[in-house]
């Protein structure tokens, strides 16, 4: 089985000091609610797509729908539900998986949709701290497909989350359980994905997928919702469209607000790197991009925290490098995007933004780069976004930044 893109598991959302988006929460001390079960987020979000009302899980019996977006087609799949930043058992009533039709209606015809079983059991409980495999469901996945996890979560006490809190897509909470229904009758809306960790796709042998790992950037932030319009996604269909790397898939593990060296809306990028890379199935490349929240907070002008140097974040740099390569992952380091303009951007941290770029592009560590920064600069301003790639920010692309970002790639490094 190799893993196809799916949303990653984290702890509940807590916002950052500054602009990147929370997608995450700090896992120390954790984020809990007692004795009220734990809510969902509302994530950050442009005045032009309402924010659904806050969800409150394990309050009362409910079946959730996740529609999440894989990028190569199989036979088979495989969904990982995870409990790895919760403090209390979860149980899984009832999970079912089949080929999104747009909102909450599946396709329900036997060959795209079956019920899940863990073990051969119709439900499972995961331990604090643990996460759960679900036996291979035979569906036929098209290439580039949107799917729908279903499952049914009963009433339960949930005081901390694990999930992606920012997912730039809409799922569905309905009453009951209603796993296997076409679809929800009076559907509510969240912008989040709870307990799915991710979908493994069933392919031959030679196929394999690209990591990209990184911050919010990676995440997507603030690309059009529910267009998979992120520069992973836009990878993604650049190698299913090629004939020599039509066999690789693209796992999007960005995280909003995540840094190399310190944890704060989640993990550090160091303490995540086994869970998050080389714990995927069939990975064979690995890109890079991080360092703008490391550089933003230490020399934020407004309040200065977690002081770090370009040698500092080029050591880590150097850590995930030596590590992914342990395990036979080739590394691509992506260049910082520019962010002169954003809340936290002083002068001080563009020196160091400049030099790890200039590490980037010359270190023999890697077995490459990717040059973002110059994908999506202002040429008569490098310093800053061209401004049609500007989310508006100065920090985050907007969908055509999105888009340059994953054009710029060369195809070829995939194919080594």
């Amino acid at each position: 089985m190799a893993a196809n893109n799916g949303p990653l598991a984290r702890p509940t959302a807590a916002p950052p000091a500054v602009a990147p988006p929370a997608t995450t929460s700090t896992p120390a001390p954790p984020s809990t609610q007692n004795p009220a079960p734990a809510q969902a987020p509302i994530p950050p979000n442009t005045s032009s797509q309402a924010r659904p009302a806050r969800f409150i899980y394990g309050e009362e019996d409910t079946t959730i729908r996740e529609i999440v977006h894989v990028s190569l087609g199989g036979p088979q799949v495989r969904v990982v539900f995870t409990n790895e930043f919760g403090t209390d058992s979860l149980t899984i009533g009832a999970a079912h998986v089949a080929v999104s039709q747009g909102g909450s209606t599946i396709n329900t015809v036997a060959a795209s949709a079956a019920g899940l079983t863990f073990g051969g059991r119709p439900s499972v409980t995961i331990p604090p701290g643990a996460l759960a495999v679900s036996d291979p469901a035979s569906i036929t996945v098209p290439a580039q497909a949107d799917l729908a996890i279903s499952f049914f979560l009963p009433a339960q006490q949930i005081h901390q989350l694990s999930q992606h809190g920012y997912a730039d897509q809409i799922s569905f909470t309905e009453p009951g359980n209603t796993v296997g229904a076409k679809s929800f009758d009076s559907p509510g809306e969240i912008q989040s994905w709870p307990f799915v960790k991710a979908v493994d796709v069933k392919l031959p042998a030679r196929a394999g997928a690209v990591v990209a790992f990184g911050d919010s950037i990676t995440d997507g932030a603030f690309a059009t919702r529910n267009q998979n319009a992120r520069w992973p996604d836009v990878l993604a269909r650049r190698l299913q469209a090629d004939k020599h790397t039509s066999d690789l898939g693209v796992l999007n593990l960005g995280i909003g607000g995540n840094r190399i060296l310190h944890d704060n809306t989640g993990p550090s990028a160091l303490a995540r790197f086994d869970r998050d890379v080389i714990a995927q199935a069939g990975v064979k490349y690995c890109v890079i991009l991080e360092g703008i929240n490391d550089i933003g907070h230490a020399y934020d002008p407004g309040r200065p925290y977690d002081v770090v140097t370009a040698e500092d974040l080029i050591s880590g740099d150097i850590q995930m490098v030596e590590r992914a390569h342990m395990h036979g992952i080739k590394v691509y380091l992506a260049t910082v995007t520019p962010y002169v303009g954003a809340k936290y951007q002083s002068p001080e941290g563009e020196e160091v933004r400049k030099a790890l770029n200039n590490w980037i592009r010359t270190n023999k560590v890697a077995d490459g780069f990717i040059d973002f920064d110059k994908a999506t600069q202002d040429p008569a301003h490098p310093d800053t976004f061209l401004p049609a790639y500007d989310h508006g920010d100065h920090l985050h692309p907007g969908d055509a930044g999105y888009k340059a970002m994953g054009d710029s790639i060369d195809l070829a490094l995939f194919t080594k």
